[in-house]
């Protein structure tokens, strides 16, 4: 059957639905977890970070979804690399998104095991590993048999979220009008370095935002796609900007920027921490158990989609060819679960979200930053949106990529390099060895 006469999927989503799914795909992990760290850095002024990083995901998701409409294929960064660009960059763009997003699923795990152990009541703070690395093990077998979330238990989850969320916002409201907004002074922990401390917030909060990829895929699926994906993609992120700016000020508000964004090895639960302030009894559980449920989903997803992707590398011999291996019933990359569920737990072994947001935030800049150079290649008669929107992207990425710690960005050159090395030479030898 030719391309042309293989059946489509129907068009049935109109804007609501498509920004039902984008927040399904957005809001989770991330903001039971950054909002505490990018508070911990920037203090009050997080709020700012937040609307920052929302309109830099705006550009990138516009930029995703040109890139969706001109080249229609699974992939992501990874392919449109190859496409407009170059097999370097191509390839840089699939190994950032391995590291970004093992990086997520690690602090997924850690955020999962501090929220559990708050339910349980448990305060020894050396379980926090062992019930992550549990998780990650759990999750990855599911994901071994096959097992895919349904979209009634997906729909479940994010409920869960966004209600717990919702209620964190309406029932702290009270808690931060008693305090008469005592707690938003100073409005920067760091009054020395206020802008540099406001765009280190910003790339983290950035990370918190990602999941609008998700939009930009669905043209085959909505209706009168070039209007409704980035009506969509604005309104999603829209309303997201909304209910981060209201868990942070709420959060800030309650019990102050600096008991928020003590997030250390030890404690990785901020937002429960705040919600215990409330005069509302069971207010921190309800709040553990939306993320908990958040957690669990996000890891479970990352362990699919990271499979996925080191699959997609080892057929192109991008990767070592046997990563690309399917059980025998062809329904699941075994190989590459396993080292991906393997790499997420020596991620999870650091112990420290910080460390693991941050690595997790230089990474997805780069991968994005690929992305925008990649829309600023398609020819201007296929162009949907201005070329300068591509522009912003680019500079915004690559510009709030080397405000994260000195050491991680560095660690994290240090792997692209690394990932080149192994494109250019390695593979080159492997490749070799295997054809004599």
């Amino acid at each position: 059957m030719s391309q042309n006469s293989s059946p489509s999927l129907k068009r049935e989503l109109g804007v609501v639905g498509a920004v039902a799914l984008g927040l399904g795909s957005i809001v989770g992990a991330g903001v039971f977890v950054s909002t505490g760290i990018a508070a911990g850095v920037a203090g009050s002024a997080v709020i700012i970070s937040v609307a920052l990083a929302a309109g830099v995901a705006v550009c990138n998701g516009l930029n995703s979804a040109q890139l969706a409409a001109s080249h229609p294929v699974s992939g992501g960064a990874y392919e449109y690399g190859y496409k407009y660009l170059t097999p370097w960059l191509g390839f840089t763009a699939g190994w950032m998104f391995l590291v970004a997003k093992s990086a997520s699923a690690a602090t997924a795990a850690l955020g999962f095991a501090g929220y559990l152990l708050n339910v349980l009541g448990v305060s020894d703070r050396t379980y926090l590993v062992p019930t992550a690395l549990a998780a990650v093990v759990l999750l990855t077998l599911i994901v071994l048999g096959g097992v895919k979330r349904s979209n009634v238990v997906n729909i479940t989850i994010v409920s869960i979220t966004l209600l717990s969320l919702i209620f964190f916002i309406v029932a702290g409201l009270p808690t931060v009008v008693a305090t008469e907004f005592t707690n938003f002074t100073p409005f920067v922990a760091d009054a020395d370095n206020p802008v540099a401390s406001v765009l280190q917030a910003t790339a983290l909060m950035f990370v918190a935002y990602t999941g609008y990829g998700r939009i930009a895929t669905l043209g085959e699926e909505v209706k009168e796609p070039q209007k409704t994906i980035p009506r969509a993609i604005i309104i999603t992120l829209t309303i997201t900007m909304l209910l981060y700016i209201g868990v942070v000020v709420v959060g800030i508000g309650s019990v102050g920027a600096q008991t928020l964004g003590a997030v250390t090895s030890e404690q990785v639960a901020p937002l429960e921490i705040a919600a215990r302030n409330f005069n509302i009894p069971g207010s921190g559980l309800i709040l553990a158990v939306g993320a908990v449920t958040a957690t669990l989903g996000v890891l479970l997803n990352l362990v699919l989609g990271l499979s996925r992707v080191l699959l997609a590398m080892g057929r192109r011999q991008d990767m070592p060819k046997f990563v690309a291996k399917m059980n025998s019933s062809r329904t699941t990359p075994y190989i590459a679960v396993l080292i991906m569920g393997t790499a997420i737990a020596c991620l999870v072994l650091i112990g420290d979200v910080r460390t693991t947001w941050s690595f997790s935030a230089f990474s997805v800049l780069i991968y994005y930053a690929i992305t925008d150079l990649s829309a600023l290649q398609i020819p201007d008669e296929k162009r949907l949106y201005p070329k300068w929107i591509a522009w912003i992207g680019l500079s915004a990425c690559l510009f709030l990529a080397f405000w994260v710690e000195q050491h991680i960005w560095l660690i994290g050159v240090g792997l692209i390099i690394a990932g080149l090395i192994w494109k250019t030479v390695i593979r080159k030898l492997v490749i070799s060895y295997s054809e004599d």
